[in-house]
């Protein structure tokens, strides 16, 4: 029985000794909270109740080249309220005015919004929405709302910013002026937006805010940590003007002959500004929006378009000239085992080389290429890797499709790759790659980059200027360069673009019509087409080039790029020089000609003579003869126009006043 209190004492001393262990545990863990790890715990929880809110930056503006703009970011304004932090007596005061003004701004009933906002107070509601989407204006109108003006804390009034990205052309252009990426928000990836990010993205601003009830965040104040800076602005060298006729021209003939997509580039010759690029793809429900940039990603074979670079090619090494003749058979002839048709049924006999470019031969040309090459392919190769014709044209954009130029070697190559290459098959490139030669072409054979900005400012300052860039100072001889030139013009004249010819204005180009996906087993149930027109205008003096490329046209409407692509051409031309102003020079007024100083002269001298005598008159301007004849008394009859020939009186004569005199002018 003595053990007995001593097993009870023994367990006290082991409660005792438990709770003494853990009171030190407690008074270890508080010293190491308050002391050793205070500050960490701190933070954590500053963390959790506190945190800098990024503020994104205003990208910089896009501009085309007349200062209109193409994308600019606008700042949007959501609004909601904090009821908790309101005092009943401001809440009592102010909730019917501050109804009254969200029902004018807002809609709906004075009474709707008053109920909202007692419920909000009842329900504690720290984060009611009051409105999204606003633009500055109407920001800074509902911030003057009655209580909502008293500020964050007394006010209850909440604002979060945003920033959108708007395009006031719309659709018009958007590939190529390019947009947010769907997938990564706040990423721009694509068209001009994606090319020169560097320069349009600014840099982020700060501002801090505090948890609230439900994991809601609200500003701590209405000012920020740190601002924002905006990013730098581009001048691009996209035309409004001209950017609306190509996307209007290119829709209604894609509406028309129902195709798939098409893409048009318009570019200033000597500069090579792009001034307009429009790609339109069409949706399953039949209608068109820029899908993808055709122009500048999407590599094809070319088809008829590249007809004039081997053509240039056989003329710069002098295997044949303008007029030398081409048998074309009836319109069908074998290459090493295949047979190559023309699209003229029964073909053109025996033409010039120049005939067989402006009759779109395939013949023609397979023959030209393959009669003076079979032998030495290379050669003929070695002139279209010279003009840069393997090679993108290193153009910001991301996304330029990749060139293909087989040679020797290759393997796409074989004895018929040559004859294909010379009609524009076995090969690839984008439309603007077509595009940048034909502008040698009309630029006096200079080739010139394709060039979309032209400037970046900050706070309307220039910081970058950019300048033109020669990919290649001559592309062939002169002569070349003017039988390729005649030809170009004779296409349009009384070639397969003759249907486009207008005498109000002149244009050059080629038409290209090429088979597609002609590798599928259904191709000769379901045929497809590329249609496309390359050239310039005005012919004589070429200010813009110009590409045209539909794909897949309804062949029961059409499908010759004469047909489907030259009329858009031809319309944007025609559109162009329309809204174009003329321009004449007019001579300065005081400008002296020899004529009209000798005459004035010669009437001088007679004027200031004391006639007592019939003055010799034949040879001075009929205005001038009058006006002295009429000051010395004669009455002045004229016949016809021009100077005096003859004169009814004869000089030396004695002169009487009123005395009638007839002067005849020729």
């Amino acid at each position: 029985m003595a053990t007995e209190p001593k097993h009870i004492m023994n367990r006290l001393y082991f409660v005792a000794g438990g709770m003494f262990i853990f009171a030190l545990a407690i008074v270890f863990k508080l010293v190491d909270i308050q002391f050793l790890q205070g500050d960490r715990y701190r933070d954590l929880a500053r963390e959790n109740t506190m945190r800098n809110y990024v503020i994104e930056a205003n990208r910089g503006n896009i501009y085309a080249d007349d200062g209109s703009l193409l994308a600019t970011s606008v700042p949007k304004y959501e609004i909601r309220f904090d009821a908790v932090t309101v005092s009943q007596a401001d809440f009592n005061a102010q909730l019917e005015d501050l109804s009254k003004a969200l029902s004018q701004m807002l809609g709906r009933s004075v009474a709707y919004h008053s109920d909202r906002l007692r419920k909000a107070r009842a329900d504690q509601n720290r984060y009611l929405f009051i409105a999204e989407d606003l633009g500055y204006s109407d920001y800074v109108k509902i911030k003057g709302f009655p209580l909502f003006k008293l500020g964050p804390y007394r006010g209850g009034f909440i604002v979060n910013q945003r920033t959108v990205r708007e395009h006031p052309l719309g659709k018009v252009g958007e590939r190529i002026v390019g947009n947010e990426s769907r997938q990564q928000p706040g990423h721009y990836d694509v068209g001009l937006e994606g090319a020169f990010n560097e320069y349009l993205t600014g840099k982020a601003g700060r501002r801090l805010q505090q948890k609230i009830a439900k994991g809601q965040w609200k500003p701590v104040s209405d000012e920020n940590e740190v601002e924002p800076q905006d990013g730098l602005d581009i001048i691009t060298t996209i035309n409004v003007n001209i950017q609306d006729i190509a996307h209007h021209a290119l829709l209604k003939q894609l509406e028309y002959y129902e195709a798939e997509h098409g893409s048009v580039v318009v570019m200033d010759v000597k500069s090579g500004e792009i001034k307009a690029v429009s790609n339109l793809g069409r949706t399953k429900n039949g209608t068109y929006y820029e899908r993808l940039n055709y122009a500048v990603g999407e590599s094809h074979e070319p088809g008829s378009t590249f007809k004039v670079i081997a053509m240039m090619a056989a003329l710069e090494d002098k295997v044949i000239d303008t007029m030398t003749v081409v048998d074309t058979k009836a319109g069908s002839k074998k290459f090493y085992g295949r047979l190559i048709h023309d699209s003229r049924r029964g073909g053109y006999g025996k033409i010039s080389a120049a005939r067989a470019l402006e009759v779109s031969s395939n013949i023609g040309l397979a023959t030209i290429i393959d009669s003076n090459y079979a032998d030495q392919p290379q050669k003929f190769i070695d002139h279209l890797l010279e003009w840069k014709l393997d090679q993108p044209t290193g153009i910001p954009i991301k996304g330029e499709g990749n060139p293909l130029i087989p040679g020797p070697g290759h393997d796409r190559w074989s004895k018929n790759a040559l004859p294909s290459i010379a009609y524009g098959y076995n090969l690839q490139m984008t439309p603007l790659q077509t595009l940048t030669f034909y502008n040698a072409i009309a630029n006096g054979g200079v080739m010139v980059k394709p060039r979309f900005i032209k400037e970046i400012r900050v706070m309307n300052k220039e910081v970058q200027y950019f300048d033109t860039e020669v990919m290649h100072p001559k592309i062939c001889s002169d002569v070349t360069l003017s039988k390729i030139q005649d030809i170009l013009k004779n296409i349009v004249i009384r070639g397969t673009g003759e249907g486009l010819y207008s005498e109000h204005f002149s244009m050059a180009g080629k038409t290209g019509t090429a088979r597609t996906e002609y590798w599928f087993p259904d191709w000769e149930e379901n045929k497809r087409y590329i249609s496309s027109f390359a050239g310039y205008f005005p012919a004589e003096d070429p200010k813009y080039s110009c590409i045209v490329v539909i794909h897949k046209p309804s062949i029961k409407k059409g499908y010759y790029g004469a047909d489907v692509s030259g009329p858009v051409f031809k319309r944007i031309a025609q559109k162009i020089f329309t809204d174009s102003p003329l321009m004449d020079e007019v001579r300065q007024l005081d400008d002296e000609t020899q004529v009209v100083k000798d005459d004035y002269l010669d009437y001088f001298a007679q004027a200031q003579a004391g006639h007592t005598q019939v003055p010799n008159v034949v040879g001075m301007a009929g205005m001038d003869a009058i006006a002295l004849l009429e000051n010395l008394g004669f009455e002045v009859k004229v016949i016809g126009a021009g100077t005096v020939s003859k004169q009814s009186l004869s000089s030396g004569g004695k002169l009487n006043k009123g005395q009638l005199i007839v002067l005849t002018l020729s």
